[in-house]
Parts: C-alpha cells; structure tokens; sequence
C-alpha cells in the first residue's frame, strides 16, 4: 500500500481541475443514490467471480486477446436475448463525452456472470411462498429466481419492439427504447410471474452494480466508472492524507492491486 502511494497519489493542479468531467454525468451518478464505497467489494449481490485480474488496461496483443476471451457468455444462450441486455444496459447508462456507457463498462458482461452463478439462481434465498402482491418496488416477490426474470423480461422486451415498433428492440431509436423501458418501469407490462417494475428494477439495479463495483466482478472496465466519479477505490486508511490542507486526487486502485 505504502510503495504504491507515491505513485497514484498527487496533488490535484489549475490543469487538473481543467480536466473535471461535465456536470451532466455528475449529476446523473448522484442521482443514482448508490454509495459507491458499498460497491467497492464488488457486487453486493455476492455472485460469481468472473474477471479476477482484469483491471488495468489493456495494451498488449496478449491482454487484448485475454480480454476478448473473458467477454463471453455464460449465463445467456441465445445472442438475442444479450442484444436485448446490451441495449437496454445502455440507455439506462448511455455514453457521451464524458466517458463510456454500460456497454464500454462492460456492464453486460457483468450481469451474465452474476446470473450464471448462485445469485441468478436464488441457491441462498428463501424461496417458498406465499408470494404477496409487492407494494413496495425495492421488494423481491416473485416465485422465479433472478435468472428466470431477466429471461421473461428481456424477451417480453423484444416482443413488444416487434409488435410497436417492426423491429429489435436493439434495432429500436433510442427514443422507442426509452418508451419500453418506461413502461415497464410503470408496471404497464404484463409479464408471467413477476412484475414488470420489479424486473425493471432489477435490471437498472444490475446495470449500476456493473458500473462501479470492483473490475474483480467483471464490470466496470479498467475502473473507468470509477474513473468518471474520481473514486480511489477501497483504501485500508488515509490517515497519511488526512491532514493535508490542499485537495489530494487519488488514481483508483483495485481488489487487484492489493494481491501484487
């Protein structure tokens, strides 16, 4: 910890400050309510691991083809149902020129890991019913585990690009895609034992894990999310910066960097 400080820590300059990202993507991260800090263990769903040393860039023909190998799927088995995922992930976290969207963050990726392991699964929760009506939308109340509904939803999704719009909904403006989004967010979809809201907010949950939980977890890609937020990542102490009058920035570090 001590050695690499010197080398990720620096006293943020007029240049620096320059450089700060827009308010816009500011604003939208504040107002996903999520403390980052309680993400940096990785998910807290406490799925798979699936990206245990992906988290500095990659710049070598090695790493790239490394990279390219841990972007498969193993959770989703119709390519379908993950172009649904890519886009839908995406206008929930949309890129601009402040930095990348889910899909850059690798937030689908991500989700498929987590769904492929005992999260998706439910294997560690209470299962058994009754199942009441949910009143409440941070509520889980549906007999399918996770897997099972993201299945219902995304292809329930794509129903209903074809049947309004003639097309994928991963084909779809961005401006019918927000409406379908929007209305599942409504719970004006009617979807096989589960409800749409909850499956909606699921998916916008999952899509922010993927972006700011540890890289060690498959998403938020070479740190960037944090990067965009200018968190520094799960630090052990800052009793060495505490007491320092000018404002410290912190280059992020990993789960990772702790294991070197």
């Amino acid at each position: 910890m001590t050695d690499k400080k010197d080398n990720r820590t620096h006293k943020m300059s007029s240049d620096d400050k320059k450089q700060a990202y827009e308010p816009s993507r500011r604003k939208f991260v504040k107002n996903t309510g999520l403390v980052i800090g309680g993400l940096a263990g990785g998910s807290l769903l406490g799925g798979l691991v699936v990206d245990m040393n992906n988290t500095e860039p990659s710049n070598t023909t090695a790493n790239i083809a490394e990279d390219s190998y841990r972007e498969a799927r193993m959770f989703f088995t119709r390519q379908e149902d993950f172009n649904v995922l890519e886009a839908a992930t995406e206008r929930i976290y949309p890129e601009n020129k402040n930095g990348p969207g889910a899909i850059g963050l690798r937030v689908p990726y991500f989700i498929d890991g987590q769904l492929a392991g005992d999260f998706g699964s439910n294997r560690k929760d209470y299962m058994i019913g009754p199942f009441k009506e949910n009143k409440y939308d941070h509520l889980y109340q549906t007999r399918m585990n996770r897997g099972e509904v993201f299945i219902e939803g995304l292809r329930k999704m794509n129903v209903i690009s074809k049947d309004k719009y003639d097309v994928d909904f991963h084909d779809a403006d961005g401006k019918q895609q927000d409406t379908i989004l929007q209305s599942f967010d409504n719970d004006e979809i009617e979807l096989e034992g589960v409800s749409s809201k909850t499956f909606f907010n699921l998916l916008r949950k999952m899509t922010i894990e993927g972006a700011y939980s540890d890289p060690l977890y498959g998403g938020n890609k070479d740190m960037q999310g944090w990067k965009m937020r200018e968190y520094p990542g799960p630090r052990a102490a800052y009793s060495d910066l505490i007491e320092s009058e000018e404002f410290v920035e912190l280059d992020p570090i990993s789960l990772k960097d702790y294991q070197s």
